[in-house]
């Protein structure tokens, strides 16, 4: 069991994410029909592996860490933004269902290699 502790912890941080960004989307109101259209976007990301395994891993990872769209949100409440809040919120709802279901950032060495698991 503790050598799955991690794995566990990691999937239940994005239904976390995933549940906090959810609620705060529909609770501010915003479109439900938004966040079903855009809710796949971040995954074109994975284009970048038409240029290898090297440069889709960055261009992945660089879209599916937590940094990014949290400080877009930041910017968004900042900056009285609602168009960046919505995207912010609808990109840590992809993230953290990604988490959730096992996808973790990945590794040069193949798209199946996560640090989460092994897809």
């Amino acid at each position: 069991m503790l050598d799955r502790l991690p794995r566990l912890l990691l999937r239940a941080e994005g239904v976390a994410v995933l549940t906090a960004a959810a609620w705060l989307y529909f609770d501010a109101g915003y479109q439900w029909w938004l966040l079903l259209a855009l809710a796949l976007a971040p995954d074109l990301s994975m284009v970048g592996y038409l240029a290898g395994t090297r440069a889709g891993s960055a261009s992945y990872n660089a879209v599916h860490t937590y940094a990014l769209p949290v400080l877009l949100a930041l910017a968004g409440v900042l900056t009285d933004s609602d168009v960046a809040t919505k995207l912010a919120l609808i990109w840590l709802v992809h993230i953290g269902a990604d988490r959730a279901l096992g996808y973790g950032l990945k590794y040069p060495r193949g798209f199946k290699e996560t640090h989460l698991q092994r897809v």
